[in-house]
């Protein structure tokens, strides 16, 4: 098996925005959708308009994290799942190694990217700038026994949705702010009417503050 298949998003280009990671006070990690590309959500960042901050966006292998839906078992979305999650370490890694403290950054992801976010934080408990888990849940089949240990020490968490996502059934956001709350999380979740698979402005109002607190 070749490097490409163990590992498919390793050394996919990332997409940056903002001020030079060298020069920010803080980071924010955007996580694309299920065929989407690095740069769309990249945009939010642009849409956020918070200065002294640096915006990075890995792309996935073939746009897409992992192949199968975020409710399947995880070993169907293997080795996709765990070399997507290493990337996010990788990207983390770097901005420590810039000068920027976990505190001082930030994961925000849209649907599959979401999901990618949330499973994470959630795996790697530690004191983060924040969470936005737009469209999102954690990882795994119905009646999945999620066992994480740690401490996410008052880490501010966004998790917004619609109560009819043709994607992300409301009971696993609910469960993902139970899970998160658990481990220390401060969760803000937000559930709109009949909205359906998208993003609102009210979610946008929410992760702007979440990012100007990042350098406030």
């Amino acid at each position: 098996m070749s490097e490409t298949d163990t590992h498919p998003h390793q050394g996919q280009p990332v997409s940056t925005a903002g001020t030079p990671l060298e020069e920010a006070d803080a980071a924010v990690v955007l996580l694309h959708g299920r065929g989407a590309m690095a740069t769309g959500i990249l945009e939010l960042g642009g849409q956020l308009a918070i200065d002294n901050v640096a915006y990075l966006a890995p792309q996935a292998a073939n746009n897409t994290w992992y192949p199968y839906s975020f409710m399947n078992h995880i070993s169907t979305n293997e080795p996709h799942l765990t070399s997507a999650l290493q990337l996010v370490d990788e990207l983390l890694t770097e901005i420590a190694d810039a000068g920027i403290p976990l505190e001082n950054t930030m994961l925000i992801g849209f649907s599959q990217g979401g999901c990618l976010a949330c499973e994470y934080m959630a795996r790697n408990p530690k004191r983060y700038g924040g969470l936005a888990g737009l469209s999102a849940g954690l990882i795994g089949p119905r009646g999945t026994p999620w066992d994480y240990e740690g401490d996410l020490e008052g880490t501010p968490v966004f998790l917004g949705c619609s109560d009819s996502d043709p994607h992300i059934p409301l009971d696993r956001v609910e469960e993902t702010t139970k899970i998160l709350t658990d481990l220390g999380a401060e969760v803000d979740e937000r559930i709109y009417r009949s909205m359906g698979h998208t993003v609102n402005e009210d979610e946008i109002d929410a992760v702007r503050d979440l990012v100007a607190n990042l350098v406030a």
